[in-house]
């Protein structure tokens, strides 16, 4: 028993260890434009998020390819359909993936507007009362600028710890290191989600700065309970690229620069992410 508890003991220490050995390399990078097909996601005055979100990954999976030696880039979608997201999070967890970034665009909330338009007379028992009309509007329109990366929210963390248990195997280098049947393996399972979200909030860090550098406002890195990010076994963000109901701003991420730029901006994140991994 003491024999049993003290290699229990030593094999916590070593898991730290353990983790950040694994997937140090940065040697395929799952991109995944958000919405298509029938989910349009948000809508702006003349284009649509699906659309937006596929040329700007189209844009990044080649400067990638072009630019990045000994990286291979696997896409969830690279035409107008809509998988499912589970079916990302496969395409993600049996390629193998390293990093696993999923591009979005922002939207904020139709606002409601009340305007008082004049007065019905009505009755309420013997008596005559004025009774004000109002229209009422909605506008989408918003001057809210700028990107924003989010990471896993903690209240998500068992789906991304069944995630890593199901494809154990290109997880751990180590074969049958996440053996279901061994009481150890849900420890090393969560210091595995552990560390990718730590590396998540890095990615995160490193795609915002680029961003600020460009000039554009960043509203950082944070935390969201999102299913896309749930189910993929490796670090992850969904990065907002900007307002579609901004006006400016959807005219520059439909523009040739603004998607330059916006791609660019994931690029240069994603290098420096994988410069400071594989220099641990």
């Amino acid at each position: 028993m003491r024999i049993r508890l003290l290699s229990i003991i030593l094999l916590i220490g070593l898991i730290p260890n353990i983790v950040a050995a694994n997937a140090n390399k940065i040697t395929k990078i799952v991109l995944d434009a958000g919405h298509g097909g029938k989910d349009a996601g948000a809508k702006g005055q003349f284009s649509l998020e699906k659309e937006l979100t596929l040329a700007i990954v189209k844009r990044l999976g080649k400067m990638i390819n072009d630019s990045m030696r000994g990286v291979q880039v696997i896409y969830t979608r690279t035409t107008d359909e809509y998988p499912l997201l589970p079916e990302r999070h496969r395409i993600a967890n049996e390629s193998k993936g390293d990093v696993f970034i999923s591009v979005h665009i922002n939207s904020s909330a139709m606002k409601k507007h009340r305007e008082l338009v004049g007065y019905k007379t009505v009755k309420k028992g013997k008596k005559k009362m004025k009774q004000p009309i109002y229209k009422v509007t909605y506008n989408n329109v918003t001057t809210a600028t700028g990107t924003e990366s989010y990471v896993l929210g903690l209240h998500r963390n068992s789906q991304k710890e069944s995630a890593i248990g199901e494809y154990g195997e290109t997880v751990a280098e180590e074969p049958g290191m996440l053996n279901e049947n061994d009481p150890m393996t849900s420890i090393i399972i969560a210091q595995y989600a552990q560390a990718f979200l730590t590396r998540s909030v890095l990615l995160g860090t490193k795609i915002q700065q680029q961003f600020e550098w460009q000039g554009r406002s960043s509203r950082g890195v944070m935390q969201k309970g999102l299913e896309v990010l749930a189910g993929s076994a490796m670090p992850g963000v969904l990065v907002e690229c900007g307002y579609i109901n901004n006006p400016e701003e959807e005219v520059y991420m439909n523009s040739e620069q603004g998607q330059y730029e916006i791609a660019l901006a994931i690029y240069k994140g994603i290098k420096a992410y994988k410069a400071e991994m594989e220099n641990k």
